[in-house]
């Protein structure tokens, strides 16, 4: 049989959907169990419950994944990164995660992972010219 290979930016929700069922029927298979839940913190304004900004990231087989962080500069350097990661990591130990998993770029904040107890494990070279990522796990029962 013949098929398409198709590349997008913008697939469609049933696509995203498959692929991820179809993932979590094959770890189940694999591991006895699938539990994939997506998580996110959240900085909200409380008098327009406006979305300021916050974390991303899922929990999946005994690890947390953190895919996305930002705060607006005006956010910054008040513990609120610090609180909101402290949150994330406990929410993945109440669903029995053991470690973490995240990247962000040399330009980003590398130094500020460090500080949370996270460890460097590799660099990646990437575009702009002199930037890399920077990769990064936790172990969340020694915390």
């Amino acid at each position: 049989m013949q098929l398409d290979i198709t590349i997008t930016d913008s697939p469609s929700r049933e696509s995203l959907d498959l692929i991820t069922s179809g993932l979590d029927g094959f770890n189940l298979d694999a591991a006895g169990y699938a539990d994939r839940r997506e998580l996110a913190v959240l900085v909200t304004d409380p008098q327009t419950g406006k979305v300021l900004g916050g974390l991303t990231g899922r929990t999946s087989l005994g690890m947390l994944f953190i895919d996305l962080f930002y705060l607006p500069a005006e956010l910054r350097g008040q513990d609120l990164g610090s609180r909101i990661l402290a949150a994330a990591e406990d929410e993945a130990r109440r669903r029995g995660c053991r470690s973490g998993l995240l990247y962000t770029i040399s330009f980003q904040a590398p130094d500020f992972y460090v500080k949370q107890g996270w460890r460097v494990f590799g660099e990646i070279p990437c575009e702009p010219a002199g930037t890399r990522r920077v990769f990064f796990s936790k172990d969340l029962l020694a915390s």
